[in-house]
């Protein structure tokens, strides 16, 4: 029996079509970081497993993909490595690693894949690259709104309206939970549940709540609350919209009441949407209480972001003051944004977002191979990629007929085709064809990039 060819359940290949639409959103992505002032960092896809283990909650740590002990150590079973989980704690460890190096307010983009021992569904893989941002060393919740802001342009310049980005703040959590008396060591399965709301509803919720152990008592003041504030976000939708912000600000403020954190919390919820207003993010940052978010190192304001057709979100994150503290012994104020490029992929696809110019054409003209003229036709094409500007060549790699090499550039896309026979040669010339028009002129071998260009309508490389 034959082995399978294909890869790893929850892995993917990527033909040239896809690495074309994945660079062009890395490229995005890229171009808008560093036009806010953000530094390239990257961090090894294996890190030591006590690195990882503990900073994601229970849940993580059961998707974390582990390495078994090798050599003589292999017997044991045990591990001692595991692949990258996201691209934060490695973060938090570099700062702790290299902080005397680093600047004060350290700016950071980060574009890897992460693995995750997750099961495989629509948009969602096992490897999967994140597009992170983060600045760590300031406490100002001009961050939260800086952060927003290019997460925002990013979206916008991908093509997408639609987006939402949700915003809460774990402190409100805690204040809500504590009002409506869920003890302590019952918060974290209460967020759990609660942050379900917008994938399974009041009553999905409710049996969630109540599976977790939160007590009747509390669970329906927390349903009361989350419900109201949903119908006072948008009306008919059921969901929040900027329009009410305020609404909700004083459902927060009633229901809080003067609990000392929760109070402080909203007030950064406020500064955020105050500095947030004047940015790109203004009109679609919305203030959700529902948000809770699973990772456990988040300390402050938590931010996600969702369009209309997607279950699940395009990208999230949030304030982590204490994470670094764990590796440097010393907490050092941190907040990011990761971006998940696969399921921005999965929509712009769906979508029909892509330029039409993303429509993978290998090469502006191919050098077609004459006879023997092997070393002439290379010639003339270190020629055409060495010109100002360079032109992307292809050659034919064998000397076949002159009609299957034609139809062969054709059927790649490439409209203009180089011919070097012997008359070119003796004369200092090539031919040039275009195929989509089917005429053909002979220019100097000096005017032959020139002439390529203009033949083909090509552009030039970057």
């Amino acid at each position: 029996m034959a082995a399978s060819t294909k890869p790893a359940r929850g892995m993917r290949d990527f033909l040239p079509v896809d690495v074309h639409r994945r660079r062009y959103v890395i490229d995005v992505i890229t171009e808008v970081y560093e036009r806010y002032g953000f530094e390239p960092l990257e961090t090894p896809a294996v890190e030591n497993i006590e690195t990882l283990m503990g900073k994601y909650g229970d849940e993580g740590n059961q998707l974390i993909f582990k390495i078994l002990k090798r050599g003589e150590h292999e017997h044991t079973g045990q591990a001692d490595l595991a692949l990258r989980y996201d691209l934060t704690v490695p973060l938090a460890r570099v700062v702790a690693e290299y902080r005397v190096q680093l600047p004060k307010f350290f700016k950071r983009y980060q574009i890897q894949p992460v693995w995750r021992a997750d099961r495989p569904a629509r948009g969602r893989f096992r490897e999967f690259f994140q597009c992170d941002v983060d600045v760590l060393g300031a406490r100002s919740m001009v961050v939260e709104a800086e952060l927003c802001a290019a997460v925002s342009d990013v979206l916008t310049r991908l093509g997408f309206a639609d987006f939402v980005i949700r915003l809460n703040h774990r402190q409100v959590l805690a204040a809500l939970l504590d009002v409506a008396g869920v003890p302590a060591e019952k918060a974290g399965e209460a967020l759990v549940a609660l942050d379900k709301w917008d994938k399974i509803g009041r009553e999905g919720v409710a049996g969630e709540l109540t599976a977790r152990g939160v007590t009747d008592a509390s669970a329906a003041m927390l349903l009361d609350f989350f419900a109201g504030v949903q119908v006072a976000g948008s009306g008919a939708e059921a969901r929040p919209t900027p329009a009410g912000n305020a609404d909700i600000t004083a459902r927060l403020t009633a229901f809080i009441g003067g609990h000392p954190a929760g109070r402080a919390a909203l007030d950064d919820l406020a500064r955020i949407l105050d500095y947030a207003g004047p940015t790109s993010a203004g009109g679609h940052l919305v203030l959700d209480p529902s948000l809770a978010r699973g990772l456990s190192y988040y300390t402050g304001a938590i931010v996600e972001i969702n369009v209309p057709d997607l279950a699940g979100s395009l990208g999230g994150g949030g304030r982590y003051d204490h994470l670094v503290g764990m590796f440097l012994g010393q907490d050092v104020p941190a907040c990011g944004f990761s971006l998940g490029l696969e399921r921005i992929l999965v929509v712009m696809t769906e979508r029909g977002m892509f330029p039409d110019a993303l429509v993978a054409v290998p090469a502006d003209v191919m050098v077609t191979m004459w006879g023997d003229r092997i070393a002439d036709a290379l010639a003339l094409a270190r020629e055409l990629r060495a010109a100002d500007p360079p032109l992307r060549v292809d050659v034919y790699p064998e000397p076949d007929k002159i009609g299957k090499q034609f139809k062969y550039a054709d059927s790649r896309g490439i409209r203009t085709v180089a011919v070097l026979g012997d008359d070119e040669v003796a004369n200092g010339t090539v031919t040039l064809k275009d195929l989509k028009t089917g005429e053909q002129q002979r220019v100097s071998r000096a005017d032959a990039a020139e002439a390529c260009r203009r033949v083909g309508g090509t552009q030039p490389v970057a």
